[in-house]
């Protein structure tokens, strides 16, 4: 090669450690940069072909190297819909590229990003730092699973959320095999006991019966507490529900131990007029403490509290919900009361759960997941083409995305920059020197050269 040859390299070596400077310059200007991954600089050297014992160091060339697949750290952020990805993946975003009649227009191409700083624009769309709409899965409000493979671009609603009926409330306790009640006395055999006679039979249906305004001071004195709950009709409107047990035989007393529930039906009653109303069911337990036969559920027709239709509500037991056995406190001790209606709420907030699902939070303290965040993987992540932003586009290298749906997002999270600065300013120290002594070649080439043409004169 000579010293051409020698003068042609060292071109090379400063034009690669040039390159080399201008990854350490960006790697350092991005290190507060949300999910920013830092470029590597590869060097590949270029040998002349010759035979071996006359084959030179040759030149030299640059490359980039990507380091997306080295995740950067993950810090709590203060909005609840930030979310950062724990391990691989890229959220899937989408670009706007226009509106039309004021709705949004979306060029409907897949971008990939590891920048979770999604906010909620005025039209309702996740989007982050470099305008990217965050797609995802919709999710079926019935079955609360995820509705089909395409994800879609996420816009929330902030309308009301409208009211739920009370249809099924779940209620499990444990009975105390001896109640003491108000007209409980030990020295009297059977005072724990509700007389049926007590109370009325219900004329419509001819059984079940129902406690009068003017028979409830006795009925209270000889029953015992069993919880309360709020329902609600179909226009949201809310119901207290009061809940009382009375035991109206036992074995004791020559029989079976044998209960019956009541709720109150309309607490301003007065006179004749009914005020506690019997479920019609005989709850019977065996000397286990078991019941005999199993109640799984007992239906209310037509329930109405103080003038308030709730409908038809199923009082949900399950397998062995109902117990009787022996309580020293002679109470009930519930373990299950809850029901699936709610009143109609507004809109508030939005946040991303543990399973990566978006949540919209309404005021009546709802909870309702809208979306279901999707990750796309991709068998090479390394040679995916990057944008401005923190966007990349897959490319035939990198192959097709593998959406996932696992749940690794984090929410109120945010992924930081993986530049390490020190290391930055170390392959600075290293690339300063590589280049200033690749120009001393350029020199001492030079000064060779004039020294061969001053050998003419």
């Amino acid at each position: 090669m000579g010293i051409y040859g020698a003068l042609s390299t060292a071109v090379t070596g400063l034009q690669a450690q040039s390159f080399a400077l201008e990854h350490i310059s960006g790697n350092i200007a991005n290190s507060q940069t949300t999910a920013y991954k830092r470029i590597e600089t590869d060097f590949v050297d270029l040998i002349p072909d010759a035979p071996v014992s006359r084959q030179v160091a040759g030149a030299v060339m640059a490359q980039s190297r990507a380091t997306n697949d080295l995740q950067g750290d993950v810090t709590t952020a203060g909005r609840n819909t930030y979310m950062a990805i724990n391990g691989d993946g890229f959220f899937v975003v989408e670009q706007k590229i226009g509106t039309n009649d004021g709705n949004a227009v979306f060029g409907g191409t897949d971008f990939y990003t590891r920048r979770g700083d999604f906010d909620v624009d005025k039209e309702g769309y996740l989007v982050n730092g470099s305008n990217a709409f965050l797609k995802g899965l919709p999710i079926d409000s019935v079955t609360g699973n995820v509705a089909g493979s395409v994800p879609e671009v996420i816009q929330l609603d902030n309308a009301f959320l409208p009211a739920q009926r009370t249809a099924v409330f779940n209620y499990q306790l444990n009975l105390p095999q001896l109640p003491k009640n108000a007209g409980y006395d030990p020295i009297n055999p059977n005072s724990e006991l509700l007389d049926t006679a007590d109370y009325t039979d219900d004329p419509t249906t001819g059984g079940g019966g129902f406690v009068t305004a003017n028979e409830s001071d006795k009925f209270l004195s000889d029953s015992i507490a069993g919880g309360a709950i709020t329902v609600y009709a179909e226009n949201g409107a809310p119901a207290n529900v009061q809940l009382r047990w009375a035991k109206t035989d036992s074995y004791a007393n020559g029989g079976s131990d044998t209960w019956n529930l009541f709720y109150q039906s309309d607490a301003d009653a007065t006179g004749t007029d009914p005020q506690w109303q019997n479920v019609g069911t005989d709850y019977v337990f065996g000397t286990n403490g078991s019941l005999s036969p199993t109640i799984a559920s007992v239906s209310l027709t037509g329930l109405t509290i103080d003038g308030i239709n709730i409908g038809d509500v199923t009082l949900q037991h399950g397998s062995n919900g109902v117990t009787q056995f022996a309580d020293p406190n002679g109470t009930t001790e519930v373990t299950k009361l809850s029901q699936n209606g709610y009143p109609a709420g507004e809109f508030v907030s939005v946040e991303v759960n543990r399973e990566g699902r978006i949540v919209a939070n309404y005021s009546n303290g709802k909870k309702v997941e809208l979306a279901q965040v999707v990750t796309a993987n991709f068998n090479a992540v390394n040679e995916l083409k990057r944008y401005d932003g923190g966007l990349y586009s897959a490319t035939s290298e990198s192959g097709t995305p593998i959406l996932d749906i696992d749940g690794n997002v984090t929410g109120a999270a945010l992924e930081q920059s993986n530049t390490d600065i020190s290391e930055e300013f170390t392959k600075l120290i290293v690339t300063q020197q590589a280049y200033s002594a690749g120009t001393r070649i350029v020199t001492s080439s030079d000064e060779m050269l004039q020294e061969a043409l001053n050998m003419v004169r």
